[in-house]
């Protein structure tokens, strides 16, 4: 299986620079099993499309201001992304300047105090902090918010809102999940009154969610690190839903990742179960795995062979996606992190 199988045309219009005035108000392609035609909907008719008992299943992790700004002792200006934080006032974090920075150097902070770099991990580096009070406390209140590499805008105060869930709470991310974005507090309330029920999982998305794929042969592409949690409650939840028949449904690509890492099977169960997990996963999912922790998916568009376009095809089929996204193209839908979304039912 080839990264290029996966390319798509997408004009550049298309693109998404600014979400809509109101979350809902997204357009949402209705993607049925099988050949049955797509629907073309918005956000806002998605209880229409669920019934009492069936779960949503969140993201509720928080994005964090994770780009900041400094010179080296050189004088040479230096953009870092965080990563990941870390304990001891530490960080892992891109670091983009003119020269790579050398372990033992600092950066001077636009943000006052400054940064020591340890060494490498990987492509990252790990920093320490020295700023005035503990490090991420400094963070919130200085750091900028990391817009999307394709968002060519810089960010402003409207994003502090319309790039976080309604439901962010664990702090972490350093992207958003993107899928998420769709849900105002009104339609979650006429989604309850519905008889939809509400479950969370945790997963801090991680800069390399922007990375490309660089080796042809997909089975070679060495996925990032994530950290996340799927707690005990979830899985009751999803173990109930099952039992009485209700539909799990997936609000993003992170929450399948999360729900996989925690499939777990056995000899005597190799069908698997969900089951509690908190820890790292750099799970990779492509055509050819099978998704078994998620009946349905609410998902936004992504891009051109990435390893969350194969997500999708894996779950919904790639001959189905691809036929999805070119009636995306057709009529006209936005596309990406601040763009429209789909729902998708596993293949029949």
């Amino acid at each position: 299986m080839k990264k290029s199988d996966f390319n798509y045309s997408l004009p550049e219009e298309l693109i998404a620079q600014a979400p809509l005035a109101q979350r809902s108000a997204s357009r949402l392609l209705v993607v049925p099993p099988g050949e049955g035609a797509f629907a073309d909907a918005h956000v806002r008719d998605l209880p229409d499309m669920l019934q009492a008992g069936d779960l949503l299943v969140f993201n509720d992790t928080r994005v964090i201001p994770a780009r900041l700004f400094g010179q080296k002792d050189s004088g040479g200006r230096v953009e870092i992304l965080i990563e990941r934080l870390l304990p001891g006032e530490q960080a892992r974090a891109q670091v983009r300047a003119s020269k790579s920075p050398k372990p033992g150097s600092r950066i001077v902070l636009d943000g006052g105090g400054q940064a020591e770099v340890l060494g490498r991990d990987g492509e990252f580096y790990v920093l320490r902090f020295e700023v005035d009070g503990p490090f991420e406390a400094w963070l919130l209140k200085v750091g900028r918010l990391p817009l999307p590499p394709y968002i060519r805008r810089e960010p402003g105060q409207d994003d502090d809102e319309r790039y976080q869930t309604v439901f962010a709470r664990q702090v972490g991310a350093v992207a958003a999940p993107t899928a998420g974005l769709h849900f105002d507090e009104a339609l979650l309330q006429r989604l309850g009154e519905r008889g939809v029920q509400f479950g969370h999982v945790t997963l801090h998305v991680g800069a390399g969610t922007f990375q490309p794929v660089r080796v042809e042969d997909v089975r070679e592409h060495a996925m990032h690190s994530e950290w996340l949690n799927v707690g005990a409650e979830l899985v009751a939840q999803v173990r109930r839903t099952r039992e009485a028949g209700g539909r799990v449904v997936a609000v993003g690509t992170t929450v399948v990742r999360a729900l996989e890492s925690a499939w777990r099977r056995s000899e005597s169960n190799p069908e698997g179960e969900l089951q509690p997990f908190a820890g790292e996963t750099r799970i990779f999912i492509f055509p050819g795995y099978r998704i078994r922790s998620v009946d349905a998916l609410v998902t936004n568009f992504h891009l051109p062979e990435s390893t969350l376009l194969m997500l999708v095809s894996a779950f919904a089929g790639k001959e189905r996606i691809f036929d999805a996204y070119r009636h995306a193209v057709e009529q006209r839908y936005r596309f990406f992190s601040y763009g429209d979304a789909m729902l998708l039912w596993g293949q029949a």
